[in-house]
């Protein structure tokens, strides 16, 4: 069960400074691509051998030039219901601000852990402001400067020592995970319910605390699989109802934890923001996926043009990855629902596919023979060989080359879509290499 950290502070504390050093052993945060709005809002720290996400809260508020306080306070109430630790940084060269008392007195109800850290302490007499900071009631500063990176490696000791060591669940092994995702109102209880019924065939239900997953064990009309439910576990704070964030912070872990994501889209609504923004974490993490247009009942004109159109402009939005089911639904009136499992269980196994290295490069060498890389700077480039990489989270493919370091990112995307073409992996991501032959 991956862990939770949240990044919590006023403006200008120094909040993505610090996320960009945490995260940045593992370069989680991707290209400022267009769509990928809040993705440098979320990624994953390593440290001595233990990973956990970690949170920027920062990236979510609008214009932060009039920052709205009530905004922040919003997402500090959030990140504290959310999140297995927070870190509450503060800016030891403008000492406690009425802000930092309201946010402090927020954490101290919270009964969650938080650690204080005092940013911009860049030399030792800084060190000395930092003790005013203790009248907040969060324990001993720690100062840091995020900036030059001096005091972090004290304070990831110390976020390790807070978090729960991961408990293996005793969840089987070999059972696929499927999480139903999506924003508030796309309709994820209701097809969750409609997924289980009221004649509850659950053989098992693992709940870790309230801020675990829990997982529902489906078996019945030849199904077998874990539900991983975040829906409806914690408390709905009506201030948070219609806040990207919260949307966002309550599908981390159910991603996380799962094989293949069920993303609900609302026909009456199109595919939004919010939608895009979930779909990132579901790149990011390297998860199947299969998309519902769930309220499909409610859409007066079911004409094949009309479904044409919602499907090139769900793929639109989603390329370069295109390769996935799409299926309309309705919780409401249990229209395709069992279509949404079959798909689901297929996609989880082309997660699974194995390839043989003979008819691997029988069929793509002489692809690449017809359309081989563009030399670059007069060198050709030669792929001889290719075989999957055994034992991988997703599908990976190594393609050996006399120089690996001119073959570029369009090149190795045909090489996947021509893997894609010859192969049926419809929904799961797929990983291509090139390496030195």
């Amino acid at each position: 069960m991956a862990n939770l950290v949240a990044i919590v502070g006023r403006p200008n504390v120094g909040k993505s400074t610090l996320f960009n050093r945490l995260t940045k052993s593992r370069q989680a945060i991707v290209s400022d691509e267009a769509g990928t709005t809040r993705d440098r809002q979320y990624g994953k720290c390593e440290w001595n051998g233990r990973e956990f996400s970690v949170v920027d809260t920062g990236g979510w508020v609008v214009n932060s030039d009039d920052i709205f306080e009530e905004e922040i306070r919003k997402q500090v109430i959030i990140a504290t219901e959310e999140a297995d630790l927070v870190l509450f940084l503060v800016d030891v060269m403008n000492g406690v601000t009425d802000w930092d008392e309201d946010v402090a007195q927020i954490l101290r109800r919270s009964k969650l852990p938080v650690i204080l850290v005092a940013n911009k302490t860049d030399n030792g007499t800084q060190q000395y402001y930092a003790a005013e900071f203790y009248k907040l009631g969060l324990g001993d500063p720690f100062c840091i400067s995020a900036a030059t990176g001096s005091g972090t490696g004290d304070l990831l000791d110390e976020v390790l020592s807070r978090l729960k060591k991961d408990t293996g669940e005793s969840l089987e092994e070999g059972i696929p995970r499927f999480a139903v995702v999506g924003r508030p109102n796309a309709g994820k209880s209701s097809i969750i319910n409609a997924f289980i019924g009221e004649d509850r065939n659950i053989v098992t239900e693992i709940a870790g605390t309230t801020r675990d997953s829990i997982y529902t064990r489906y078996d019945k009309f030849g199904f077998d699989f874990y539900l991983v439910d975040t829906a409806g576990i914690r408390r709905k704070n009506k201030v948070t109802e219609d806040l990207e964030f919260y949307s966002v912070m309550r599908s981390i872990r159910a991603i996380e934890n799962s094989d293949v994501c069920i993303l609900m889209l609302d026909a009456t609504r199109g595919i939004e923001a919010q939608d895009m923004n979930i779909f990132q974490l579901i790149q990011k993490n390297n998860k199947s996926l299969v998309v519902v247009v769930n309220k499909w009942d409610l859409v007066e004109d079911k004409t094949q043009k009309v479904i044409d159109t919602f499907v090139s402009a769900i793929r639109q939005r989603m390329a370069p990855f295109t390769d996935f089911p799409i299926i309309f639904a309705s919780a409401l009136t249990k229209q395709r629902i069992f279509k949404v499992l079959e798909t689901a269980k297929d996609v989880y196994l082309h997660r699974k596919a194995k390839i043989g290295t003979t008819k691997l490069n029988e069929t793509m060498l002489p692809l690449i023979e017809a359309y081989p890389p563009p030399s670059i700077k007069g060198k050709y480039i030669k792929i001889k060989y290719c075989s999957q990489v055994p034992n991988t989270q997703i599908p990976s493919f190594v393609f050996y080359a006399n120089l690996p370091q001119y073959v570029k990112e369009p090149y190795k995307r045909f090489l996947e879509n021509k893997i894609r073409e010859n192969w049926d992996l419809s929904g799961t991501p797929i990983n291509v290499f090139v390496r030195q032959k």
